[in-house]
């Protein structure tokens, strides 16, 4: 029995209450068979080449050929040679010995023998009983590196200011040479937009200047495939200063005329080159004529002379024009660019191994320009010759097979060639005839823990494909329980186990060659648990200290309880003591402090628990100042890597409060100088950290350290160390996509801060493709901004976007596809049968049909209603009609229009709403709402009451919502309380009469008093309209004297008592009846008591109409006397 633990992670491909039966149907592609060795031992196989050297082989001509072929097969294969086409003897070459068990061929050619003779073109043949393999055509050319033909060079001399071109014209070498400008000092001579080296090889001079005057051009050709280089003979130029040089525009040096043509194969690099003369130097420009240049495979080389475009694909053919401008003039060159295609492959063959009676095909399928011939071979021999096979049927580039047997069995060639190269690609048929074999070791025992995933093996393997069923213990039911899953591989899970899943499960496999089947137990373990963990501790110096930490487990397994401190293992010191379920350390000292962790293993699990132990000093007499850690110092960097240095420091002291941990901060001085960032923290108890770093940052770091009391001042910065620059490692963020006008896409994004572009030039590829479409990307490079628009895009398409990050070093990794749309326009279309139900006399359900997704030209934001209260000519004339709105959220369909107006003819119509605004309105539907309750009556009113009547009048109601009939008036009596006005009842009046009567009384004989109760006899000496005259007070007592008039009851004229001066003698009496009075209203009675209103006025007033619309007031007539 084997014991095996396996907690793989699950992939669920059914769950269902069906038994649990695998039926695994043999498609058209390839049976694949299992590399079991056991199984690879019995089953018989077409060879398959493994191993082969390439097709265009140039090999050391100092060194023995090595030609490679390698392959695999049942019974192991055999293998031969060909050689330009006929067989290849090798027997009968005693330099040529072909290794054991290989088809690889080896030719010594360091004894004797040279490689000349050996060159041509070699084929390689696997061969067993089930076919023949055969390898690509291997063309063996020798290396060659030539010497320079001797020449005389006579010394150049030309005037400063003219071009020149220094020929190289290396010898023709295999591979060809590279080709590099020195002096006899082997110094590379200098290079620049007016001197530099074509791609043939020569030196162009734009203009030369004195300086160019020298004796040693030499140009070197170095052939890598030997590790030689050549040497042309030093060519001299002078340079003659002249006192004046005509500037000229520019003309080319290379290639000549105004067109040329150039042809490259598809995934090369394709090179065009343009070099120019004239003065001053001029500055080369490239454009492709009717397209853009591919941003992310176009490179300008030889200081923009040369345009280079990797992976070079067809959609690359075209013109492209080559620009010479300087100050006098430009020209242009059209370079005509034909990208031809090698054979690639579109769908290459693959190997099929199928069963007697089945069906399979094989495809070939490849591309190319001009477009590949697709031949087939059958065992290295083309199939127009090969033996007929019923079973088999070619339609062009692939083969039908249907019912086939074992006598099918072959190795099929497909050959895709054209002018420009071949693919070749071999794929056996195999028809095996197997019964069912299950790989899985038998009676494997499975633990699990409890609630964990188990997962039981059955490998399998048979032709025609078997089926797996699985069963659960002695009775060999079928498990048809959901908790089953059931993989491609035979594989059964459990997804979660549970204890009553122990027991042994059968799977057996079924085709119809037979039957295998296989036990496999299970057992499932409780999980190992901590439950009694160790606990933060503080000790002294010198004091003991114990953490417990008791385990929990499945009785079947054996733990292992190990400790560690800081996660690394204990000290070797016998002050450490561990037992069952206690570590005890001993006489504790500083270096003792950290985080110790209990870890509880067995075969299956493992689980830990960790605390904390603070070593603190003893408490001394008097005690110790305890405080913040002093800074630490001596930094110093070692290990500096691009991305990443070590710093270590020394600790100050820690004041007597252990340092619980280290801050380490940093300052980048190139990007932002003066400012300290957080770097990292590190235990107390490390003094060095190995710091991760990013590219193009000029770092320095400090340090500081905290303990129960706080932290340190930082220590002082460390040297400045600058890391190199590197691509970017990150894209800009929040990437988004939306058009702000219908004809547009406007993309944006977050861009990288300094810190984060790793290196100058930081810049953006922005990308931008239709999501639906077949369109390649196209890309556009901005400058480090937010935002690219682009134009000219169709009305709301959806975009695949990315936005990726690049500097000088390179670009960042690809970034994530966003998806995004172009701008929206109003939309086309109205709402189509628009329809209302009228629910009640103020509720009414409007529905309508969606319009068509395209016609919305946007993101749908939902359906808008207008609805409105049809108005009489008259209101009409008054005011504009209240259109009411109400907008419905997403792709409903129906709305309710509450808030109606019972009695009402109302219109509405509907329009489709997107991001951009509306769309048209639908046609106007008119509805009508039936009668509701009418308001109330806007005013009632009592008019004529009497003892037994009164009137009622009432205006309509403002609302009437309908055609009103009739009204109803209801009435009852009530004995309520009631607010009355107080001033208007009889009973307050009298009173207030009563009291008014009281104080004048009152005040009357206060009067009287004053006065000792002299009369105030009154004479009236003139005619109504004279003045009166003033009476002399009398001496003794004071008052007025008498007039001889014996009219005593005449009015008192208003002014009687004023002097015709309008002055008041001093001695004359202080008190004035005009003063209390005023023309007839005051009286005297009979005892020559004033009896009259008083008004408390001073002032004169008219003799007529003079009463006061006042009521008679006793206070005034109070604040008179005071």
């Amino acid at each position: 029995m084997q014991l095996k633990i396996m907690m793989p992670k699950k992939k669920h491909l059914s769950a269902s209450r069906a038994p649990l039966i695998l039926f695994l149907c043999q498609m058209i592609s390839a049976l694949e068979v299992p590399l079991d060795p056991k199984l690879l031992e019995d089953l018989v196989q077409p060879p398959t080449i493994t191993q082969q050297s390439p097709k265009d082989y140039i090999i050391d001509p100092r060194e023995n050929i090595v030609i490679q072929c390698e392959a695999k097969g049942k019974p192991p294969p055999s293998f031969s040679w060909t050689r330009n086409g006929t067989h290849f003897d090798i027997d009968k070459d005693p330099l040529v010995t072909m290794k054991s068990g290989s088809g690889t061929l080896t030719v010594n050619i360091m004894s004797e023998g040279k490689a000349e003779t050996y060159e041509g073109v070699y084929q390689c043949t696997a061969r067993n009983e089930r076919g023949a393999a055969i390898s690509n055509n291997i063309v063996i050319r020798p290396s060659r590196s030539p010497l320079w033909t001797k020449e005389k060079l006579e010394r150049i001399t030309l005037r400063n200011g003219q071009s020149l071109v220094l020929p190289c014209r290396p010898p023709v070498g295999l591979p060809p040479p590279i080709i590099f400008w020195m002096d006899n000092s082997f110094q590379r001579l200098p290079q620049s937009e007016r001197v530099s080296q074509g791609l043939n090889g020569d030196l162009y001079f734009s203009n030369v200047l004195p300086e160019d005057t020298r004796e040693d051009y030499i140009c070197y050709a170095r052939f890598n495939h030997t590790q030689t280089i050549q040497q042309k003979q030093p060519i001299s130029v002078k340079v003659i200063s002249a006192k004046s040089h005509r500037e000229r525009p520019p003309t080319f040096l290379t290639p000549e005329g105004n067109a040329s043509r150039k042809e490259e194969l598809r995934g090369n690099v394709l090179s065009l080159e343009c070099i120019a003369e004239g003065l001053p130097t001029p500055i080369i420009y490239w454009i492709k004529e009717d397209g853009t240049l591919p941003i992310n495979r176009t490179f300008y080389r030889n200081f923009k002379k040369t345009l280079q475009i990797v992976q070079v694909t067809e959609a690359d053919s075209g013109n492209y024009q080559c620009i010479a401008k300087n100050a006098l003039g430009a020209i242009h060159h059209i370079i005509s660019v034909t990208v031809k295609a090698a054979p690639y492959w579109i769908i290459a063959p693959q190997n099929l191994v199928l069963s007697p009676g089945e069906d399979g095909t094989l495809i070939c399928r490849a591309n190319g320009n001009p477009k590949p011939r697709i031949s087939w071979l059958l065992n290295g021999v083309p199939i127009e010759i090969a033996p007929d096979d019923p079973s088999r049927k070619i339609d062009g580039d692939t083969i039908i097979f249907s019912n086939v047997q074992e006598r099918s069995s072959a190795v099929y060639q497909c050959n895709a060639s054209n002018e420009y190269g071949y693919l070749l690609a071999n794929a056996f048929v195999n028809v095996l005839a197997e019964p069912p074999r299950i790989l899985t070791s038998a009676d494997t025992l499975y633990q699990v823990i409890a609630n964990r995933p188990a997962l039981l093996d059955c490998a399998f393997f048979g032709s025609p494909l078997p089926t797996i069923e699985w069963f659960k213990g002695a009775k060999g039911s079928a498990l048809r329980e959901d908790i089953y899953v059931l993989h491609e591989n035979g594989t059964l899970e459990i997804p979660v186990a549970q204890k009553d899943s122990t027991g042994t499960y059968t799977c057996v496999a079924r085709n119809k060659l037979g039957m295998a089947k296989n036990d496999i137990h299970l057992e499932i373990k409780d999980p190992t648990r901590i439950i009694k963990q160790p606990e933060y501790a503080v000790v002294q110096r010198g004091s003991t200290v114990s953490f417990e930490c008791i385990v929990k487990h499945d009785h079947t397994l054996i733990p292992t309880v190990m400790w560690l401190k800081d996660h690394r293992e204990l000290p070797s010191d016998g002050r450490f003591t561990v037992d069952k379920d206690h570590l005890v350390v001993a006489d504790v000292n500083d270096d003792d402090g950290g985080t110790y962790t209990c870890v509880a293993n067995t075969t299956l699990d493992n689980v830990s628990a960790s605390a904390v132990l603070s070593v603190v000093a003893p408490t001394p007499t008097p005690a110790p100042i305890y405080d913040v850690p002093n800074p630490p110092f001596d930094l110093e960097l070692t290990d500096q890597l691009d991305r990443s240095v070590q710093l270590s420091w020394t600790p100050g002291d820690d004041n007597n409060s252990p340092i619980s941990k280290f801050i380490i901060e940093y300052e980048d001085a190139m990007h932002e100088p003066g400012l300290w960032h957080h770097q990292t923290e590190v235990p107390g108890a490390q003094t060095t950290a190995q710091l991760k770093l990013s590219p193009y940052v000029n770092y320095s770091f400090r340090v500081m350290a905290v303990n129960s009391l706080g932290r340190s001042l930082p220590s002082e910065a460390s040297e400045q160390y600058l890391t190199k620059a590197a691509e970017p490692d990150k894209n800009p963020t929040a990437v988004e996509g939306l058009g702000s006008e219908p004809d547009n896409l406007v993309i944006t994004w977050k861009p990288l801060n300094g810190f984060e572009s790793n290196g100058p030039g930081l810049q953006y590829k922005v990308s931008w493709r239709q999501k639906d479409g077949d369109d390649e990307w196209t890309s556009m490079v901005v400058a480090d901004v937010s935002k690219y628009i682009v134009s000219g895009t169709p009305t709301f398409v959806p975009y695949l976007i990315k936005v990726q990050a690049l500097n000088d070093a390179g670009f960042a990794p690809e970034p994530a596809v966003v998806l995004g749309h172009s701008g929206e326009d109003l939309p086309m279309v109205a709402p189509g049968n628009v329809h209302v139900n009228v629910v009640n006399s103020t509720l009414a359900e409007v529905h309508w049909d969606p319009v068509p997704l395209k016609s919305i030209r946007g993101h749908l934001q939902g359906y808008r209603i207008y609805y409105w209260k049809a108005q009489s000519s008259s209101t009409r004339n008054r005011r504009h009609i209240e259109k009411k709105i109400l907008t419905f959220q997403g792709s409903k369909t129906h709305g309710m229009l509450p808030g109606l107006e019972p009695f009402s003819h109302y219109t509405l119509n509907v329009r489709v709403v997107n991001g951009k605004g509306e769309g048209p309105a639908s046609p106007d539907r008119v509805f009508n709402t039936p009668e509701g309750v009418p308001s109330a009556p806007s005013s009632l009113k009592i008019v004529n009451p009497t003892l037994d009547s009164l009137t009622l009048e009432w205006e309509p109601p403002s609302h009437p919502n309908g055609v009103l009939t009739e009204y109803t008036l209801k009435y009852q009596p009530t004995m309520a309380s009631r607010q009355v006005d107080i001033a208007t009842q009889g009973w307050f009046i009298g009173l207030m009469c009563a009291v008014a009567l009281l104080i004048l009384i009152l005040l009357i004989v206060c009067f009287i008093r004053r006065n000792k109760g002299g009369k105030y006899p009154v004479k009236e000496k003139e005619d109504a309209h004279a003045d009166p005259e003033i009476q002399p007070m009398k001496e003794d007592d004071g008052t007025f004297g008498e007039y001889s008039d014996a009219e005593d009851h005449k009015p008192l004229k208003k002014g009687s008592r004023t002097p015709s001066d309008r002055t008041v003698k001093k001695e004359d009496s202080d008190d004035s009846l005009v003063d209390y009075g005023e023309g007839v209203n005051g009286q005297f009675n009979e005892d020559g008591s004033f009896i009259g209103q008083y008004s408390g006025k001073k002032e004169k007033e008219p003799a007529e109409g003079n009463e006061s619309s006042e009521a008679p007031s006793p206070v005034n007539a109070m604040n008179s006397f005071v």
